[in-house]
């Protein structure tokens, strides 16, 4: 979303107007947006999607970013704003938000690393401080929960694998079948997980080339409208997806463990192991959550976003191999 070129770089989930952000509430939000920074030009719409509304703002010297969310991730500007307060070297710039209107104004803060081919290079600098960023939000996990950051906690996603095979998904009959059948298994899988006592946490969910943004040496993390609190090793499910997918990294590419140590580093030795159930258990988890958007899409607003939702579906399903 914010900085430069952040658009095309991975598929849209769906390219639909959002009906909810009307003429008289554009009105609303550039009147709002002046009130913190000064536009040297017209103010941009960049995009409008059934989740978010984005405006580009020029301003004396590059750019600023607003973004309305929809009731899916009306948590998105509040939480952002307090990562930014805690972590403000790690996290976009909020120059204003309003947790109401669901309203976030953010300051530029670079160009995605997609755009520099999403070198795993870049990643190896990242998630030892993203791993930080985790551990310090251990202490306000309660509080994101109370301020609608999605329930995705480990105890939880049984009852949520279940909500998801009640969905009518994208995929063939022998897949959704072995969905089914290792539904008992996952429920074992859930509680080896929890005994390994790593406090849940937030999770971005969305950690990819397109949300990472660099600015001179200064990595970021932006788009927080995917995250939940959950099992914080989950974070790589999608981190290592668009390294397979996009920079053509084989599944056996030592980077993938060296990436992982990185990651690891700041939560202690011996968690290997956890980190392979973790991520097993997150890959069922990312489609949980992308479930959750589904059903707020409007019905024709599912058939672009179906286009998608079958890579991350049949991910889990590779997991149902022991």
């Amino acid at each position: 979303m914010p900085g430069s070129g952040s658009l095309a770089l991975v598929p849209e989930k769906a390219p639909l107007e959002d009906p909810t952000f009307v003429e008289l509430e554009r009105a609303a939000a550039e009147d709002w947006i002046r009130a913190y920074v000064e536009p040297v030009g017209a103010i941009e719409l960049v995009h409008e999607r059934p989740w978010s509304t984005v405006l580009r703002v020029p301003v004396a010297g590059g750019a600023a970013w607003f973004k309305a969310c929809a009731l899916v991730q009306a948590f998105e500007p509040r939480l952002t704003a307090l990562l930014f307060a805690r972590w403000p070297d790690r996290v976009a710039e909020v120059l204003a938000h309003d947790e109401e209107r669901a309203w976030l104004l953010l300051a530029d803060a670079g160009t995605p690393i997609g755009k520099f081919g999403n070198p795993p290079e870049a990643w190896l600098r990242l998630l030892p401080r993203y791993a930080e960023l985790q551990r310090g939000e251990v202490a306000h996990a309660g509080d994101h929960l109370a301020h609608g950051v999605p329930d995705l906690r480990v105890a939880t996603l049984p009852a949520r694998y279940d909500d998801l095979l009640r969905h009518e998904l994208p995929l063939e009959r022998d897949e959704i079948e072995r969905l089914r059948a290792f539904r008992p298994r996952f429920a074992v899988l859930c509680a080896e997980l929890a005994s390994h006592g790593v406090p849940e946490t937030i999770q971005h969910d969305d950690l990819h080339m397109a949300n990472v943004y660099a600015q001179g040496e200064r990595l970021r993390v932006l788009d927080w409208g995917d995250s939940s609190i959950s099992h914080p090793f989950a974070s790589l499910v999608e981190t290592f997806r668009f390294l397979e997918e996009f920079t053509k990294l084989a599944p056996s590419d030592p980077w993938f463990a060296r990436l992982r140590d990185a990651y690891l580093e700041p939560w202690g030795r011996g968690f290997e192991a956890t980190f392979a159930l973790a991520f097993r258990v997150g890959t069922f988890a990312h489609g949980i959550a992308w479930i959750r958007q589904r059903d707020h899409l409007p019905e024709d607003a599912r058939r672009d976003f179906d286009r998608w939702f079958p890579i991350v579906l049949r991910r889990a399903v590779a997991q149902t191999i022991d």
